[in-house]
């Protein structure tokens, strides 16, 4: 999901007519991203009412502050960091729990050797691939969704997290790693998959 400049240039109307009062501006701010946020939410919390709420927190907040963005720019950034920071601090009170990563898991669950008279393993990969992403700590969780469900570029990851660009590579190269030791571990998984994982 790298930003267009298109979507830039429309996220910078949007801001500007949120900006002069128009509400209806907000709402189509709402309808072009809260599908994409709420996904995220879920994606780091695995709670469907915790992902509600911070969807819903995420956008209170982007209205407090639409003064202070750069209307320059695509919001999707911004509005995940948002979404994330809100996200770990309700892992932080309520601890880490399951979470259902199905953008993740369909990518680095689905390669090349998953034909159709196979279809019927892709459940358990899913599964498999699903609990190892789960294993990984919040840091390297966040950059893997980041960066395999909506495609965030590394400098976009590094705004987002407010990190360096060479911490948010370490993450995601020390993330991939440890999802491959985890894959490795479980027995339910073909040993080609735990080799194609990217």
């Amino acid at each position: 999901m790298r930003p267009s400049s298109a979507t830039a240039q429309d996220d910078a109307v949007l801001v500007l007519r949120i900006r002069a009062g128009e509400i209806e501006a907000f709402a189509a701010l709402y309808q072009k991203y809260h599908a994409a946020l709420y996904r995220t939410a879920l994606a780091v919390t695995g709670d469907s009412p915790a992902a509600e709420e911070i969807l819903q927190e995420c956008f209170l907040r982007a209205f407090r502050h639409i003064e202070k963005v750069d209307a320059s720019t695509s919001l999707a950034p911004w509005l995940h960091k948002i979404a994330l920071n809100l996200a770990r601090n309700w892992l932080s009170r309520r601890g880490q729990s399951a979470a259902p990563l199905e953008m993740v898991v369909n990518r680095l669950a689905c390669p090349a050797w998953l034909v159709p008279e196979r279809i019927s393993e892709s459940k358990e990969v899913q599964a498999v691939v699903r609990d190892a992403i789960l294993g990984l700590e919040f840091r390297q969780r966040a950059v893997v969704v980041l960066f395999y469900m909506w495609d965030f570029s590394v400098q976009e990851i590094a705004e987002i997290l407010d990190v360096p660009a060479g911490t948010v590579k370490s993450r995601l190269y020390y993330g991939r790693e440890q999802l491959r030791r985890l894959l490795r571990a479980d027995n339910r998984l073909p040993a080609e998959l735990v080799y194609s994982v990217p």
